[in-house]
């Protein structure tokens, strides 16, 4: 099983050289572990029960993230992010370099990183008439999306699936690593600005912008509303936060249906088309990693991982650096997945240093370089920007915002400093 999850990652990590979509060899790689798992044990009543955990836990997640992306392309069918982005009027390179991480930011932590780095990407292709200096626009876009998706529960896919499975909790997880986060930030944005391309003279007038939608503020209000009201809804009814997503997925279905009732020209703006935009292939990659992480996990294979870890990295900062570090170079859903798999709730708590140091280093370690998240890969594709690029430009602004996040977080934890949020 070690040996075909080996195999099945290689071919993901290599999925433009082997011309092989990573959802497929994700699914195949799934599929044959859990036919392993199954094939000569002496109780395969266990193994099935096995099997069903694992599923149930995956929808979860698959459940919450067709129910955001919905809410999201919807949003963005009516233009609603116009009223975010026609607000940014700065002409200056500088002063737009940090106004476009910002608002990347705090819009990252309420919907995703991938959604957000979609969103300003496209508006850098107004904003930004320069291909090279829009590139560099762009990597602020991946490293300030990272960072602001690692703070929050909803903000990023790792982050939601160690809030689901209850290893963070949503106030805690802000308290503690909001700083770190901003801080991961804002050191790239301060040496960026320094750089002569950041300096040089303003740029041309933005284009003018494509209409708002019909009632585009009210969905963008109540989409936006229906995402902030997830955490809510967990923490009233004790219920799953995808019951909360999909509670929002259908009310704003009855408004949009409502709002457009009758008028066959706006039907790309109802959710039957909106699901027909939403990155299916990305959630059934998912759901093939965790799947196929939980058949490790069902063997003991990631208990003896574990084990090994602690016996020569001793030090928990250690080994989630380490998660964050490698997670630069692979994707950073199953290094999460595995390492929830490694470590048992009862040795590290809900809420505990190795989770929340995790939920940190997972999201903004994959901003060291261009493929190690899935911002990354949107920007690559997008602007056409290519891997050693990114590593001689951007890499180095990456790794001191990293590596200066996880110093904040340490002091802030073993200092007790006070922090407004918790306070």
């Amino acid at each position: 099983m070690t040996l075909v999850f080996t195999l099945g990652y290689a071919g993901i990590i290599f999925e433009e050289s082997l011309a092989f979509n990573k959802s497929g060899v994700g699914l195949i790689m799934a599929v044959t572990l859990w036919v392993i798992r199954n094939t000569g044990v002496t109780n395969p009543t266990e193994a099935m029960a096995q099997l069903t955990e694992s599923c149930a836990e995956v929808s979860e997640i698959v459940f919450f993230l067709l129910g955001a992306m919905t809410i999201v392309e919807i949003i963005d069918a009516h233009q609603g992010f116009k009223l975010i982005t026609n607000s940014i009027s700065t002409r200056k390179p500088r002063n737009l370099l940090w106004v476009t991480g910002i608002v990347t930011f705090f819009l990252s932590s309420i919907l995703d990183n991938l959604t957000s780095t979609i969103v300003m990407v496209s508006l850098l292709r107004k904003l930004v008439p320069d291909k090279e200096l829009r590139k560099l626009f762009g990597a602020v876009v991946v490293i300030a999306a990272n960072a602001g998706g690692a703070w929050t529960p909803i903000g990023d896919v790792t982050t939601t699936m160690l809030w689901i499975h209850g290893q963070i909790t949503t106030m805690k997880t802000i308290q503690d690593l909001f700083l770190p986060s901003a801080v991961s930030l804002i050191v790239p944005l301060a040496l960026m600005s320094l750089s002569s391309e950041m300096n040089g003279k303003e740029l041309e007038p933005m284009l003018a912008s494509e209409q708002m939608a019909p009632r585009g503020q009210l969905v963008l209000a109540v989409g936006v509303g229906a995402l902030l009201f997830v955490p809510v809804f967990k923490a009233l009814t004790g219920l799953p936060p995808y019951l909360g997503m999909l509670l929002g997925l259908g009310v704003l279905w009855v408004l949009t249906d409502a709002i457009h009732y009758g008028d066959s020209e706006r039907q790309r703006l109802k959710v039957p088309q909106a699901l027909s935009r939403i990155d299916t292939q990305g959630v059934l990659f998912f759901l093939g990693i965790l799947l196929s992480v939980g058949s490790l996990q069902s063997v003991g294979v990631l208990g003896e991982l574990a084990e090994f870890l602690n016996s020569h990295i001793p030090s928990v900062e250690l080994i989630a650096s380490s998660v964050g570090l490698v997670s630069a170079l692979i994707d950073n859903v199953p290094l999460v997945a595995a390492s929830m798999g490694m470590y048992s709730m009862s040795e590290w708590p809900t809420d505990s240093e190795l989770w929340q140091l995790i939920a940190y280093c997972a999201g903004t370690g994959g901003s060291i370089l261009i493929i190690g998240s899935a911002a990354g890969v949107a920007f690559m594709g997008m602007e056409r920007a290519e891997f050693f690029w990114y590593l001689k430009k951007v890499s180095g602004f990456a790794f001191a915002g990293y590596a200066a996040g996880v110093i904040t977080y340490l002091a802030l934890s073993h200092l007790a400093l006070p922090f407004p949020i918790g306070s």
